[in-house]
């Protein structure tokens, strides 16, 4: 049996996965209508899937944040609760997470394993570079994109597609939430 694996980002509209200044994580732009849909997406069961950039970000975030922040939202403490791999080879166990492994080895070679035995779904946030690859192994199910309604030219971080290979996406589903935050959800595959 191979199960399914989506890569789940944040996206200005501009292609950015975060911007300086003061932008949050959501560009202020969340509200509860989409809180509680994510809150559902993370109430499944699945394993996380990590590079060792973003499970450091993700430390250092929370080490940094306080419990009334935004990086504390229900959806994101559940998160932080759900059983993760970290794809690394460099860092070492245990770690600062409630239920995490690290797997050395190429991401590739790590995810096509872990698609063969996982009983739940697999599902990443973030780990930007680490998906690029997965999406050009055609190891990627769903893409999952949500869409801020800013536009980042100047302060924004993190081009999610730089760099990446061409592909064509069949769109699989579709959301509109308050302030105009779009989800969409693509099955990837590699163009040519």
């Amino acid at each position: 049996m191979t199960t399914t694996y989506t890569f789940d980002v944040f996206s200005s509209l501009d292609g950015f996965g975060a911007a300086e200044g003061d932008w949050t994580g959501y560009w202020g732009k969340q509200g509860p209508e989409f809180l509680d849909h994510r809150l559902d997406q993370y109430r499944e069961e699945q394993r996380m899937v990590f590079g060792a950039t973003t499970h450091r970000e993700f430390v250092q975030m929370l080490a940094a944040s306080t419990e009334d922040s935004e990086v504390h939202d229900p959806w994101v403490t559940r998160m932080l609760n759900l059983p993760a791999t970290v794809v690394s080879t460099t860092l070492k166990e245990p770690l600062d997470w409630a239920d995490a492994v690290v797997a050395n080895g190429d991401a590739v070679d790590v995810v096509a394993a872990l698609k063969k035995e996982s009983e739940v779904p697999l599902r990443s946030h973030g780990s930007l570079s680490m998906n690029r690859a997965l999406m050009a192994a055609g190891l990627v199910d769903r893409l999952q994109v949500t869409i801020f309604p800013v536009i980042t030219g100047r302060t924004g971080l993190a081009p999610i597609f730089q760099g990446a290979a061409d592909f064509d996406l069949e769109l699989l589903e579709h959301r509109t939430f308050e302030g105009g935050i779009q989800e969409l959800v693509y099955r990837p595959t590699l163009h040519g």
